[in-house]
Order: C-alpha cells, then sequence, then structure tokens
C-alpha cells in the first residue's frame, strides 16, 4: 500500500506522539506514571471505550467523521477505525496524566 506525502506524514505524527511524550516523562517528569499497573488499566479503560465511539464515529457507509483517503494510511481496524487514532488517544490520555501527576507532585512538594 502506498502512502501519499499527506498521509506519511500525519501516520508518521501518530507513531512519533506517543514515543515523544514516553521520551518526555522518561527524560524530564519522571513521574514514574508509565511503572504503574493503574495507568495500563487506565488506557485499556479508554481503548475500551475508545473503540465503540471511533468506531461509530467513522463507520463505513455513514460515518459523521470524515478522513481524507490522502491523509491517512489506509488501514483501518476496527469498525473502520483508522490506525493512527489509537496513536493520537494514547499520546493526549498520556500526557494529559503526566501533566496532572507533575501538576500533584509539585503542590505536594511546595
Amino acid at each position: 500500500m502506498k502512502c501519499s506525502t499527506v498521509a506519511a506524514e500525519y501516520t508518521a505524527a501518530a507513531v512519533a506522539a506517543p514515543i515523544l511524550v514516553a521520551t518526555l516523562e522518561l527524560a524530564v517528569l519522571r513521574t514514574g506514571l508509565l511503572s504503574e499497573g493503574r495507568y495500563w488499566v487506565t488506557l485499556a479503560i479508554a481503548l475500551a471505550f475508545q473503540l465503540p465511539v471511533d468506531g461509530w464515529l467513522t463507520r463505513a457507509g455513514h460515518p459523521i467523521v470524515l478522513y481524507s483517503p490522502q491523509a491517512t494510511c489506509g488501514v483501518r481496524f476496527p469498525w473502520n477505525i483508522p490506525v493512527e487514532d489509537y496513536g493520537f488517544g494514547m499520546a493526549l490520555i498520556t500526557l494529559s496524566l503526566l501533566l496532572w501527576r507533575r501538576q500533584a507532585d509539585r503542590r505536594t512538594d511546595g
């Protein structure tokens, strides 16, 4: 499958986003969040809700959210969900939790 330049950039960003967030945690924030089981449970819960909602929003035939075919790599799983949504979702959830944890740590230290 050949991706357009736009799709390659969007897909690369979807892959890079969680890597950059993990790097931020490991190199700068160092909250320990990624080593906690409850973080991984949180991601599993978020995924459990993301699948039906995202699947409904992007469903084949009558989508509510449309992606330009040139903007994604074309891989959709399951229920017509662009795979890029998973990388961006993981990065968004993780970054939110990291910043929340960092703020809470500052309040208890100060």
